[in-house]
């Protein structure tokens, strides 16, 4: 893995849990790679060229209709891997996916990761296991859209914004949390201020420090938690 960023580490919990013969035998088509905000992973009904497992950083897969209203439905962090329609045997996805926080990634090409995981099968296992994981955060998504507050949702989003981000503040405006959470800009503004009153967030201009993430549990109320279990007991 040549020309990793200084001070990058190999942190995909993916590729580190892989076995020693699945890493050999995707290494040798791995790249570092670093990834800017919004950088474009996969373009909308485009075929998939290439494939990250997230180190830092993470991106969003966001749907749109024909009147381009989009609404983010799943986001990848140093927790899994890009490209799921080419895990799945498709080459091309309706949605886009791109970075929502700067960082960088192993990038292997559809092609050669396909090929690997033919000849894997312990490899195919991970991948769709992932895969699994991945559609339960899609299918919670729906639930919380469909059911939750708005206020849950967004401390649902602050905290899954959070387990990406190693930590650090999350670089976010109020448009942007609006397209994400599919809402209008006020709500969000009215949202974050009553996370804000409780202690649990410190909003600045362009970002937003997490004080409190067992308070945000508890605003969220069961809309966060199911997924993120759900890959423990795949993975761990």
């Amino acid at each position: 893995m040549a020309n990793q960023p200084q001070g990058g580490e190999i942190k995909n919990k993916i590729l580190v849990r892989l076995s020693p013969s699945d890493r050999r035998l995707l290494e040798p088509n791995l790249s570092i790679v670093d990834l800017p905000f919004r950088k474009m992973l996969e373009a909308r009904n485009r075929r998939i060229e290439y494939v990250y497992f997230l180190h830092a950083g993470f991106a969003s897969v966001v749907a749109s209709n024909r009147n381009l209203n989009n609404t983010e439905v799943g986001v990848i962090g140093h927790e899994g891997v890009t490209g799921m329609p080419v895990i799945l045997g498709v080459d091309s996805s309706p949605h886009e996916t791109y970075m929502q926080l700067s960082g960088y990634a192993s990038r292997i090409s559809a092609a050669h990761l396909r090929a690997a995981m033919e000849e894997s099968a312990s490899l195919r296992r991970a991948l769709t296991r992932y895969a699994h994981v991945f559609l339960t955060q899609v299918a919670y998504t729906a639930l919380c859209n469909g059911r939750s507050k708005l206020e849950e949702r967004l401390a649902r989003w602050l905290l899954m914004a959070h387990d990406r981000s190693s930590g650090g503040d999350l670089i976010l405006t109020h448009e942007l949390l609006a397209m994400m959470l599919g809402v209008r800009r006020p709500g969000v503004t009215t949202a974050l201020s009553l996370l804000e009153d409780k202690g649990l967030i410190t909003p600045r201009r362009g970002a937003i420090s997490i004080n409190d993430r067992d308070g945000l549990k508890l605003i969220a109320n069961g809309a966060y938690g199911a997924p993120e279990a759900e890959w423990n007991r795949i993975f761990n």
